[in-house]
């Protein structure tokens, strides 16, 4: 695309007046409300990579995508959305908005972390639904029983639906959310080299492709940034980098971490010492993800250096471990990812 841009003296919008990747709607460029060029090319290849009949590439974060998938599940007749009790307030945002009734899945605690809900919690909230909706990988690294779920909406003839922002990096593994679900949404952008807001929103069959063509449009921006469209695709077919999650691993049993099923997210408690570590550890450059007051995460991605790793682990050493903070009850995540 850039190729074709040759000379170009720009009478259009952005505001910025210069050419380059951030350019809008133009005869070489491509539109990603109707594509049929360069971005058509890219979402098909994004399709195959990720196991779905139709890809759409969103530059308004998963949250749009979770908007678009829970209007396509109102368009094929659902009214009531099983979810557990600490899903993304994306979630529980738009089932206000569409005028759906989240059926909400108790999760319990254990050692202050949420705990993904059971198969029992599962089977009983949908039940009750029309359609069930999970959180794969949360923001603690946990999965849901994946499979199991899968059988239980099939046999129930329910569709399947599955928040993966945080899970974008797990399409070369059995636990990527195109796997099993009906519809998902990767939060590309969280975990792989991609811009802030750049995301993937899928449908495994045609049936759901039309419906979520539909509902995309919807929530996704008329002006979406040509440089997030451009660095979705670059971060969807970025390499599987296995020796830094093997040093990740690694790293997370030195360090006696939270045990989760994510390389990505590497878990420390501190306890009642958790706002004093991270003081200690950003005196020294170093920013952790979030602090939960009882934990601090650090997530990870392809892109993290080894050095980067043993910066963390030197950094780790001597900051002492305090006292389990008492928790409350789940609730839901909010915009930056941490409990509420």
């Amino acid at each position: 695309m850039l190729k074709k841009q040759g000379r170009h003296i720009s009478f259009h919008t952005p505001g910025h007046k210069r050419a380059g990747a951030d350019i809008t709607e133009l005869s070489y460029s491509d539109s990603l409300a109707s594509p049929n060029g360069v971005i058509r090319e890219a979402e098909c290849d994004l399709a195959k990579i990720l196991g779905a009949e139709k890809s759409f590439i969103l530059t308004d974060g998963s949250t749009s995508g979770v908007y678009a998938m829970l209007a396509a599940l109102k368009a094929a007749g659902c009214r009531k959305i099983a979810l557990p009790a600490f899903a993304h307030v994306s979630a529980t945002r738009g089932c206000e908005i569409l005028g759906l009734t989240p059926v909400v899945i108790p999760c319990g605690r254990e050692c202050g972390i949420p705990l993904q809900p059971s198969l029992r919690g599962i089977e009983r909230a949908l039940d009750e639904a029309d359609a069930l909706f999970l959180v794969s990988p949360d923001y603690y690294g946990n999965f849901p029983p994946l499979r199991a779920a899968k059988e239980l909406c099939a046999a129930a003839g329910k569709p399947f639906a599955l928040d993966g922002a945080h899970g974008g990096h797990l399409h070369f593994t059995q636990l990527h959310a195109g796997k099993y679900a009906d519809l998902w949404v990767d939060g590309v952008h969280k975990s792989l080299p991609a811009l802030t807001q750049g995301a993937v929103v899928s449908a495994k069959t045609a049936e759901w492709a039309e419906l979520l063509a539909n509902s995309v449009k919807l929530f996704r921006t008329t002006s979406p940034s040509y440089p997030i469209m451009a660095s979705v695709e670059y971060a969807v077919k970025y390499p599987r980098n296995e020796k830094i999650e093997r040093a990740a691993e690694a790293l997370k049993a030195r360090l006696s971490a939270y045990p989760n099923a994510d390389w990505t997210k590497l878990v420390l408690r501190f306890g009642n010492r958790a706002d004093e570590a991270q003081r200690a550890l950003e005196a020294r450059g170093v920013y952790p993800e979030f602090n939960d007051g009882n934990y601090l995460m650090f997530y990870l991605s392809p892109c993290t250096k080894r050095r980067e790793l043993n910066a963390l682990e030197r950094a780790l050493k001597g900051l002492s471990r305090g006292e389990p903070t008492e928790v409350g009850a789940p609730e839901p995540y909010g915009d930056h990812g941490c409990l509420r």
